[in-house]
């Protein structure tokens, strides 16, 4: 008997990386430790991390520098470069994005300046937002560890500071594993959890921010493997989707549910096995089955 049925034994479920969104006031070791994690890809908007004790700390570890001259503060280019880290063949096993606030801030003063005086109920933020959604998507099937730094800023309720968050999209840490609050206490840096996916990593907990601990409480094994590059549709592939689509008069809206569930926005940004399923699928329809 055939089932449609697609899940999976749990155990046979292979552990993701983490991804991660960090804030804490200037000085904390935000970067310094980020830099820890293995063969970095470092993406610096805030054009801070160029001085020597920097870069000569990402160069011993085998990373790679990204700044304002290769387009660190240009939205569209980091998302191209997410792209291509997700589908290209290489050796970084990390991606850290410094920061996501200035990414974000700088798109919204970018929208407030083409509305002028036609801005009104946020609606210079909506470009910002939707362009971290794109860049989340893109996080999402990326091989890769993940840390966006963010700046810190006060947290309001009822017209009193309640205490402090991080300064990017504010739904940001719920399309993430965890939320880190850095802190540093005397010689120390502490990592507070705000919010967690992850057993290892409670809700009101703290840590040592560091990269040992956090390798040690997430699994050293899994931040440490080498990725595995997507597959992405071959041109073959588009060209026949677009061909039975021409044939098949799909549900309203079924396209849009296949691109999101998906993560992607097109089918040339499609995987290439998942493309492939809706092809057999579409073949199926077509031939009443």
């Amino acid at each position: 008997m055939t089932t449609k049925l697609k899940a999976i034994h749990p155990k046979s479920a292979e552990p993701s990386k983490p991804k991660v969104i960090i804030y804490g006031k200037p000085g904390v070791g935000k970067t310094f430790t980020a830099l820890d994690f293995p063969d970095v890809y470092y993406i610096d908007s805030e054009n801070g991390a160029s001085r020597s004790h920097y870069t000569d700390k990402l160069d011993k570890a085998g990373g790679v520098y990204l700044g304002t001259e290769q387009g660190s503060q240009d939205f569209n280019e980091i998302i191209e470069q997410v792209k291509a880290l997700a589908t290209e063949k290489h050796s970084y096993k990390t991606l850290v994005i410094d920061s996501i606030t200035k990414l974000f801030n700088i798109e919204i003063a970018n929208e407030m300046e083409r509305l002028g005086d036609k801005d009104a109920f946020g609606a210079s933020k909506k470009p910002a937002v939707q362009k971290t959604r794109k860049l989340l998507n893109w996080l999402d099937r990326l091989d890769m560890n993940v840390i966006l730094i963010a700046h810190e800023k006060p947290l309001w309720a009822n017209d009193k500071q309640i205490g402090v968050t991080y300064d990017a999209w504010e739904k940001l840490e719920y399309e993430l594993d965890l939320c880190l609050n850095i802190i540093k206490q005397g010689d120390s840096r502490k990592a507070f959890i705000k919010k967690s996916r992850l057993t290892e990593f409670p809700d009101g907990s703290n840590f040592e921010w560091s990269y040992t601990e956090f390798a040690n409480k997430y699994g050293k094994a899994v931040i440490e493997k080498q990725g595995e590059n997507l597959e992405l549709a071959t041109e073959e592939q588009i060209k026949t989707i677009k061909e039975l689509l021409e044939k098949w008069k799909a549900p309203e809206g079924q396209v849009d549910k296949w691109f999101a569930a998906a993560k992607c926005e097109s089918w040339s940004d499609m995987d290439k096995a998942k493309i492939e399923a809706i092809i057999n699928y579409i073949n199926k329809q077509l031939k009443g089955e």
